[in-house]
């Protein structure tokens, strides 16, 4: 079992940046790949992006290439998402996930974080 839990959201105007946490306890994390998602309103849940822990390897949606960046502290057993140059379509509610390395399903899931962005 992988318990995650989300903080960091919060409304920010438009061009404005966030950092949104995702602290890890349970099994050992270094074998999980930790996702970030996000869905807005009237919206079906979409994927941001994901760190391999073991290597740190990355992967972003198009959307938010370049924008965002996913990192992990392996001290705290947390992944991070920077948000910068955010834009009102960016406004969700985002997740973070985990799931074994090798696996396609993300088995664990944390209550969510919204963030608003303002125009």
């Amino acid at each position: 079992q992988v318990e995650l839990v989300e903080s960091g959201g919060g409304l920010v105007q438009a061009g404005g940046s966030l950092r949104l946490s995702c602290a890890a306890s349970g099994r050992t994390v270094s074998r999980y790949v930790m996702g970030w998602f996000r869905q807005a309103p009237g919206k079906e849940r979409e994927f941001v992006a994901r760190i391999t822990w073991s290597d740190g390897s990355t992967y972003y949606a198009s959307s938010v290439e370049g924008r965002f960046a996913i990192s992990r502290d392996n001290a705290k057993n947390t992944v991070l998402l920077q948000m910068s140059s955010l834009k009102p379509e960016d406004t969700a509610v985002y997740y973070c996930a985990a799931r074994l390395a090798g696996k396609y399903k993300y088995d664990y899931w944390g209550q969510g974080t919204q963030v608003t962005v303002s125009s």
